[in-house]
């Protein structure tokens, strides 16, 4: 089983179950979005969010990464093709800026660095907003 690298202040990592794929978020991370779409809710991932190279970085050094990619061929869900974990969804497509935006799945961090962080539910089935903030945090829906 591989083991989930230790956050250091300003940095918070995750990794897959065989390790084989790692990521970091450098910086506050201001929320973790709870979705319910058709996708996340099956998967009951915890988002954080970002642009890719900048706050969030994955690391694949094995190539161990695959993706599957649904509907409006918008952006892909991202899986260590070992053990199976999802790592993150990719937007396909970067913005006006150049910057491709990428969440990474929180429940592969551990638990104690991630327990603090305000929850937000996300309705991603039917309004495509935000819903209120009701004072929850990763660490009262970890388990």
């Amino acid at each position: 089983m591989g083991e989930t690298p230790r956050s250091t202040p300003g940095i918070t990592r995750g990794s897959c179950h065989c390790g084989g794929i790692g990521w970091e978020v450098r910086g506050n991370i201001p929320d973790a979005r709870i979705c319910n779409c058709t996708v996340c809710r099956r998967y009951g991932v915890l988002w954080a969010y970002g642009y890719d190279g900048e706050a969030i970085k994955v690391d694949d050094p094995t190539g161990a990464m695959t993706a599957y990619i649904c509907g409006t061929r918008t952006l892909s869900f991202n899986f260590c093709k070992v053990c199976g974990n999802l790592i993150s969804w990719r937007s396909l497509r970067p913005n006006d800026r150049g910057q491709t935006r990428i969440a990474v799945n929180l429940r592969l961090a551990d638990p104690m660095d991630v327990a603090r962080i305000p929850l937000q539910r996300f309705d991603g089935l039917h309004s495509f907003d935000d819903l209120p903030m009701d004072g929850r945090t990763v660490g009262d829906v970890w388990f």
